[in-house]
C-alpha cells in the first residue's frame, strides 16, 4: 500500500530530536503555560504554572547536573505519577545523551526491582513511595536514587538540589549541556511493554522515531496553543508520552495534571479542559454519566428531539450543538472539544454520543514498538468503527489475508522501533525485509481505512481452519442489557470440539433497574437468553456455547487491557 501523503491535512515543520522539539516550542510560545499542577502543604494547595522558557530552563539544569555526576551515555529509571518532575526528568536525560527507562508505576516491587535490573539503569529519579524497594536492590548497576519529593533520608538525593545545583553550574560557566550532540537515530528510550517480568519485552525507540510520529499525527490533527490537555492514563506508557506530553509540547499547549481517574470531572472543570486522551472504558463512563444525569432529569425524550434537530441543521452547514448542548458540555469545564481515544476499539454509539453533543473524537491504532501511532482519524476524514487512516509517512500491509481480507496487521516506516534490548530472536521474529509485524489482525477497505480485528496470540482458531476474533463477538455481547464488559474465550472439551465461553460481567445497579431481584441462578437464564438471540445473527461456528456470570470487574493491565490469559485461567 502506498503512503497517504495525499491524505495530509496541515504542512507541518519536520523534527528530528527533542532538543528540536522544545527549542522550537520555546521559541515560538516562550511565555505560554506549559504545565499547570497543584503542590499540597499541609492542609493548603497551591497551583502552580510553569511557562515554557521555565520547562526548558529546568531540564537544561537539570540534565547539566546529571551529566556532572557522570551519567553521560548511561540509563536513568523514572517512576511516578504523571507530575512535572516526571517530564523534566524524561527530557533532561533524553537531551543530554543519556537513555531514559520510564517503568510502570503500578508495578509490584519483585517486577519493578527485576525490570530495574534488567535495564542496567545507573540512576533513578522516583517518588517517595518507591525508595524502600529500590534501596533493597543488591548487585545492581544502581548509583544514584534520586527523590522527586523533599525528604531526610540518607543517601538519597533530592530532585530539588540537583535543578539548584544545575543552574549553578550553567551560572558557573558549564555548558556541557549545550556541547552535547544528539544522535536522532541512536536508542533513547528503553521502554518495558505490559506483562510478567519474563514476558515483558523491552522496546528500543529512537528520538527520530518518535519525532517521526509526531509530525506525521500533526499533519492529520490540529492542536492549538489556547489548548489544555488533562494528563490522566499512565504516563510511562507510550500513548499518553507521546501524545499528551511530547505531542503538547510541540502545539505549545497546557498541561493540566490530573488528580486521579475519578477526579476527571473534577480537573475538567477545575483547569478548562479542551483536549483529552483516552481509553474506550473512560468514554464509557463519562457517556454513561452524562445519560443517567440526563434520564434522571426527566429530560431524555427532549435532548433526543434536540439531537435530532441539531444533526439536521449540521447537514445544511448550521452547526448549533455547542449552544444547544452548553450544560452537558459545562459539565466538564466548558471548553472540550476533541478526545484522542485509543487502545482498542471503541462502540460506534458512543463516538457518535460525544459528536451530537458537538464533541470530535479521533480515533487511533498503534503500539509501543511504532512510537506509537500507526493510523488515525483526521481532522477531515473519519469512519467511526475504524481505527483510521494509516499516517502520511508509514506504510500498512495487510500479510495472509483470508478471504474476507483479513490478515495480520504490518507496518514499515520511521516510526518502527530499533528492536527488542537484548532479545535479538524476539526482533527477528516481528521485523522481517524492514516489516513491522504487529501481532493485530485487521483489514483495510476501499477508501484505505484501516480496521481491527484482534490480537494474532487472541484468536480462536476452530477445528475447521476457521478463525473467531474473540473481540467481534465481545463488541456485540457488550450491547446486551445491563452488560458491563466481556470476554470470549476457547474451551477445548476434547478432541474434536472447541467450545465457545463468554465471561460476563454485570452491572448490580442496572440489573436491579432491568430485572427487579434475582437469584444467580435467574440472572444467568435472563444471559443465556440474550446470549441465544445474539447466537441467531452469527454464524454456527461462532455460536456461545457457555456463558459465566459475574459482577466482578475482569483483571486489567494499567492501560485498561484485559489481562485474558489470567482470565481464562481462573475461568477453567
Amino acid at each position: 500500500m502506498k503512503k497517504n501523503e495525499d491524505r495530509v491535512v496541515y504542512q507541518v515543520d519536520e523534527i528530528r530530536d527533542f532538543r528540536e522539539l522544545i527549542n522550537r516550542t520555546v521559541e515560538k510560545y516562550p511565555e505560554q503555560v506549559a504545565y499547570k499542577y497543584k503542590v499540597k502543604n499541609g492542609d493548603k494547595v497551591e497551583y502552580v504554572s510553569k511557562t515554557y522558557s521555565e520547562f526548558k530552563n529546568d531540564v537544561k539544569a537539570l540534565s547539566t547536573k546529571l551529566l556532572e555526576m557522570g551519567l553521560k551515555g548511561k540509563k536513568i529509571a523514572v517512576i511516578g505519577n504523571n507530575r512535572y518532575e516526571w517530564c523534566t526528568t524524561y527530557l533532561a536525560v533524553t537531551t543530554g545523551g543519556m537513555i531514559i527507562v520510564p517503568l510502570d508505576k503500578a508495578l509490584p516491587e519483585n517486577e519493578l526491582q527485576s525490570l530495574i535490573l534488567r535495564s542496567g539503569a545507573e540512576a533513578i529519579i522516583c517518588e517517595p513511595k518507591y525508595i524502600e524497594s529500590v534501596s533493597k536492590l543488591q548487585n545492581s548497576n544502581l548509583k544514584h536514587i534520586i527523590s522527586m519529593e523533599n525528604i531526610e533520608k540518607d543517601n538519597i538525593l533530592l530532585y530539588n538540589s540537583l535543578l539548584q545545583e544545575g543552574n549553578e553550574l550553567i551560572k558557573k560557566g558549564d555548558k556541557t549541556y549545550d556541547e552535547i550532540k544528539i544522535d536522532s537515530e541512536a536508542v533513547s528510550i528503553l521502554l518495558f511493554t505490559s506483562g510478567t517480568t519474563n514476558m515483558a519485552k523491552g522496546v528500543l525507540l529512537s528520538q527520530h522515531n518518535i519525532c517521526s510520529n509526531i509530525t506525521a499525527i500533526s499533519s492529520y490533527v490540529k492542536m492549538y496553543p489556547t489548548d489544555t490537555l488533562l494528563s490522566f492514563l499512565p504516563i510511562h506508557h507510550t500513548f499518553e508520552c507521546t501524545i499528551t506530553f511530547l505531542f503538547g509540547i510541540y502545539h505549545g499547549v497546557t498541561v493540566a495534571f490530573c488528580d486521579g481517574l475519578k477526579y476527571i470531572q473534577k480537573n475538567m472543570n477545575e483547569y478548562k479542559v479542551s483536549v483529552f486522551v483516552a481509553v474506550p472504558l473512560v468514554l464509557e463512563n463519562i457517556h454513561k454519566k452524562v445519560w443517567k444525569g440526563i434520564e434522571e432529569q426527566g429530560k431524555k425524550g427532549l435532548m433526543k428531539a434536540m439531537i435530532i434537530i441539531t444533526k439536521a441543521l449540521c447537514k445544511i452547514k448550521i452547526d448549533l450543538r455547542k449552544k444547544v448542548f452548553k450544560p452537558i458540555i459545562d459539565n466538564f469545564g466548558g471548553r472540550l472539544r476533541v478526545v484522542f481515544v485509543g487502545s482498542a476499539p471503541l462502540d460506534k454509539k458512543i463516538i457518535k454520543g460525544f459528536n451530537d453533543f458537538g464533541v470530535d473524537l479521533i480515533q487511533g491504532y498503534g503500539l509501543t514498538e511504532t512510537s506509537p501511532v500507526v493510523s488515525a482519524e483526521t481532522d477531515k476524514e473519519k469512519r467511526p468503527g475504524s481505527i483510521g487512516l494509516p499516517l502520511c509517512n508509514v506504510e500498512v500491509k495487510i500479510e495472509n489475508s483470508d478471504e474476507d481480507g483479513v490478515g495480520e496487521i504490518t507496518v514499515k516506516g520511521p516510526s518502527v522501533m530499533l528492536g527488542y534490548y537484548e532479545n535479538e530472536e524476539a526482533t527477528k521474529k516481528c521485523m522481517r525485509d524492514g516489516w513491522f509485524y504487529t501481532g493485530d489482525y485487521g483489514y483495510l477497505d476501499k477508501d484505505g481505512f484501516l480496521y481491527i480485528s484482534g490480537r494474532k496470540s487472541d484468536v480462536i482458531v476452530l477445528k475447521n481452519g476457521k478463525n473467531v476474533y474473540p473481540q467481534e463477538l465481545e463488541f456485540l455481547l457488550n450491547q446486551m442489557p445491563a452488560v458491563v464488559e466481556s470476554m470470549v474465550f476457547a474451551r477445548n472439551k476434547d478432541s474434536m470440539d472447541t467450545t465457545l465461553c463468554a465471561k460476563i460481567v454485570y452491572d448490580k445497579d442496572k440489573i436491579k433497574d432491568t430485572y427487579g431481584e434475582k437469584t444467580e441462578e435467574e440472572l444467568k437464564e435472563i444471559f443465556w437468553q440474550n446470549v441465544k438471540e445474539v447466537n441467531k445473527n452469527l454464524p454456527d461456528v461462532k455460536h456461545i456455547k457457555e456463558i459465566i456470570i459475574t459482577d466482578e470487574p475482569l483483571s486489567k493491565t494499567t492501560t485498561q487491557k484485559v489481562k485474558r490469559y489470567e482470565e481464562i485461567k481462573k475461568s477453567n
